[in-house]
């Protein structure tokens, strides 16, 4: 049974108890089958998130952050944000909930953010075909009278990954669309952008990658002209390494990085990172106790040093 558990945090899966009595009267034991559904590949987006993670997460420069996650007993989930920028001051928030109806596979999420816009999104997934998603967002700024609505399509398969979404625009709206194809621990992606208004492609992506359990290697090409890999290696349970590159046809502006993150406990982790424009980021992040943790991270601009400038950053993270 230790396995099962295990399993079922990894992979989602159908399990069918099996019992029946043989015609002397003798109980057979029960037979448990299960079926474990492979999972489909990440979307377009998702392509070289480990390694973006390790460039991106635990760092805050320049702002004060706070960050609650509750659930009601009902099932209602809540996150609010709050930061502050510590160099103009500005202060931005934003309360969102989050509702499931899992019979039914429906999910209701609302969001209001301190710019005076609302946001709702409402998405069924796993009703009328396994693995595909069907969501209806839309923002409203009550000041400006603005309104937006977008319609998105999700589909995964073992081997398939597919995502589209179009804007609600009766001048002619901009669909866009993307395609991943997984065989093996390798990736092939292409992301394109139509303009229906002028009848002409807004984005024209691809991405080649391979994936296994401790590396991940992505390239990508958008539109021809911008160029940028990756590489994420797990050395080990507690070491995660990250190099990012990317540079752009008709000048010479290359951008090169490298970043890792060493778990020192079960509660606390380091985080650095540099690049070739000598930034230095630093990071440090502790569970003070279950559902409260701290992040304190800086980046220091190396170039220079003497001059300061130089940015910090406090995160405060309670989830219950």
């Amino acid at each position: 049974m230790d396995i099962l558990h295990r399993l079922k945090g990894l992979f989602k899966k159908q399990t069918e108890i099996i019992s029946n009595t043989n015609t002397n009267g003798w109980e057979l034991p029960e037979v448990m089958i299960v079926k474990i559904k492979a999972m489909a590949p990440p979307s377009y987006s998702d392509l070289g998130k480990q390694a973006r993670d390790i460039f991106g997460k635990g760092y805050h420069f320049g702002l004060w952050k706070l960050d609650c996650k509750t659930k009601t007993a009902s099932g209602i989930e809540f996150n609010t944000v709050g930061h502050s920028n510590q160099e103009s001051g500005k202060v931005f928030g934003s309360l969102e909930t989050k509702y499931k109806v899992n019979d039914y596979g429906l999910t209701l999420t609302e969001k209001w953010s301190t710019d005076n816009t609302l946001f709702t999104e409402v998405s069924v997934q796993d009703q009328l075909l396994e693995g595909l998603k069907l969501s209806f967002a839309g923002t409203f700024a009550p000041q400006t009278g603005n309104k937006e609505g977008k319609l998105k399509a999700s589909y995964g398969h073992e081997n398939v990954k597919f995502d589209s979404d179009v804007n609600i625009d009766l001048k002619g709206p901009l669909i866009n669309s993307s395609l991943v194809l997984g065989y093996q621990g390798w990736l092939a992606g292409y992301q394109t952008a139509f303009d229906t208004q002028n009848s002409k492609l807004a984005a024209n992506n691809f991405a080649l990658g391979y994936s296994t359990k401790d590396f991940v290697l992505h390239t990508a090409v958008n539109d021809g002209q911008e160029f940028s890999g990756s590489i994420f290696q797990r050395c080990s349970d507690k070491l995660d390494c990250g190099v990012q590159l990317s540079w752009a046809t008709g000048g010479n502006n290359t951008k090169f990085g490298i970043g890792g993150k060493y778990q020192l406990d079960k509660d606390a982790s380091v985080r650095a990172k540099v690049n070739n424009a000598s930034q230095v980021g630093l990071g440090y992040q502790q569970k003070l106790r279950d559902g409260v943790t701290l992040t304190l991270s800086t980046l220091i601009d190396g170039k220079n040093f003497n001059a300061g400038g130089h940015k910090i950053g406090v995160a405060l993270e309670l989830e219950g």
